[in-house]
């Protein structure tokens, strides 16, 4: 991992933080150039194709150059941070007077890391979208928010006026501002420029309410037109509005979309898949749940119809065994797993991830809950390591949330099966030979038709659907 280019010099070269991994993004960095860091220390954080991931410096020592700045895609193996060590620390502990240190920094600014002396090997900058000439750095927000928005300077204000409380400054923009990636979704799914956000949180962070505040935040008032100018007209309503202007946007294939896109065009195209389809009552499933969350040894933990649609694949895998392997090709051998590491497919701000369950069919229902809900709050943080994301056996994805009936799922790679959920409803039903309201969902089950047949495949979905009517199956079954 690390490499000496003199006695007191060493390079951290960017590491494979999973497996086979080739590429990562640097997303921030935690230190710059003349600070002093501790074996085991984090320094920067960085997004694979798999998650964000914060790496640690292996040894002690004084940060002497940061070669990438911050958006900056990287070889695997390729130097990113140089550390003076030994006595090398003490000299390099001192200023680094550097071309970037030239540009006087305000108060309160989050300092520029750049690199220096970018070595030749192949890694990708990310282009910036839409990058201003940087505005004043103490100017007030609305005249920061008015120059990078086009509306030109803002009107100064009456000399009788008394002078605002200065607000923190808002980042350049031809810095990265800092927020975390739900913070920036939010921001391009509200169309708020982050450039242009007067961030609240610790050391400059952009939050959630910063983003809204600026959406809430009402626009500079225009400057009027000299009176021999005459005013332009009104648009007409057939006219392009402001959002017209620019008819396409094109987003950058990397990190986890990009690895997502190439296994699921590797999936669809190597297992022939095979789907089939049934629409059970789960009327009783749904009262259960209900039971569960007024139990007490369930208090804290996260119960809802997933967690017993898991159980119930579960309890399907141990009476179909065979359902649960996987396909060698290099050995042209059926590999059956004696244990179910068990993904869920989730949707998080950097795309679709499957983390899985390690041994789920070890867990009692209280333990698989547990479980379940620390595997969703880790994805929504946007936390999930590489190791959590590899070695799964099964999937289910839960497109009923989204208000699907139903869909037609592709393996998740390396897998024979795949549940779909749907969205579960009031329907109407025939229920002991009378038309009632139902609670009533529709199951999809994708698999690997060259090691799982069609007699396989329907014991299993049915079997599933037998429990989740009659939940009392999963005691008796179990």
């Amino acid at each position: 991992m690390t490499t000496m280019t003199d006695s007191s010099v060493r390079e951290f070269k960017m590491p494979d933080v999973g497996e086979g991994l080739t590429e990562a993004e640097i997303l921030k960095w935690y230190v710059q150039p003349g600070d002093t860091v501790t074996d085991g220390q984090v320094v920067c954080e960085v997004e694979t194709a798999k998650a964000a991931v914060e790496l640690p410096i292996p040894y002690d020592g004084v940060v002497r150059e940061l070669h990438f700045p911050e958006g900056t895609t990287v070889d695997v193996g390729t130097s990113i941070i140089a550390v003076a060590v030994g006595d090398g620390a003490a000299a390099a502990a001192e200023p680094v007077q550097e071309a970037v240190a030239e540009e006087p920094k305000p108060e309160g600014r989050q300092p520029v890391l750049v690199g220096y002396g970018v070595s030749t090997s192949s890694t990708k900058r990310r282009p910036r979208k839409g990058a201003e000439a940087p505005a004043a750095a103490q100017a007030p927000s609305a005249a920061i928010q008015a120059e990078l928005n086009g509306h030109g300077p803002a009107a100064p204000a009456a000399p009788a006026a008394p002078a605002a409380p200065a607000a923190p400054p808002a980042p350049v923009s031809g810095d990265r501002p800092l927020a975390k990636p739900p913070v920036r979704k939010l921001a391009k799914d509200l169309g708020v420029d982050l450039a242009t956000v007067v961030p609240s949180g610790p050391d400059g962070i952009i939050t959630r309410e910063d983003v809204h505040a600026a959406v809430a935040a009402p626009e500079p008032a225009q400057t009027a037109a000299p009176r021999s100018e005459p005013a332009a007209p009104a648009p007409s309503p057939s006219a392009p509005t402001s959002y017209d202007t620019t008819r396409e946007t094109r987003v950058p294939v990397k990190g986890v979309r990009k690895a997502t896109a190439a296994a699921m065009v590797g999936s669809a195209f190597t297992a022939p898949h095979v789907t089939e389809f049934v629409t059970v009552d789960v009327t009783r499933t749904m009262k259960l749940v209900e039971e569960l969350k007024q139990d007490k040894e369930y208090t804290g933990l996260r119960v809802n119809p997933l967690l017993l649609i898991a159980k119930a694949l579960l309890v399907a895998i141990k009476r179909n065994p065979d359902i649960n392997a996987s396909w060698d090709e290099a050995a042209q051998e059926i590999v059956v797993k004696h244990y179910v590491n068990l993904g869920i497919a989730a949707a998080t701000p950097r795309g679709l991830i499957v983390p899985n369950i390690k041994d789920a069919h070890a867990q009692t229902l209280p333990q698989l809950a547990g479980s379940l809900g620390e595997l969703v709050s880790t994805a929504r943080e946007g936390k999930t390591s590489p190791a959590a994301m590899q070695g799964g056996t099964v999937t289910i994805t839960n497109v009923g949330v989204f208000g699907v009936d139903t869909g037609t799922p592709i393996l998740n790679p390396g897998e024979s099966a795949i549940l779909a959920v749907g969205a579960i409803k009031l329907q109407p039903w025939v229920h002991k030979g009378k038309v009632k309201p139902r609670q009533v969902t529709t199951l999809a089950l994708s698999f690997d038709h060259r090691l799982v047949d069609g007699e396989l495949g329907s014991k299993v979905l049915a079997d599933v659907a037998a429990v989740l009517e009659q939940p009392k199956r999963l005691i008796s079954w179990a």
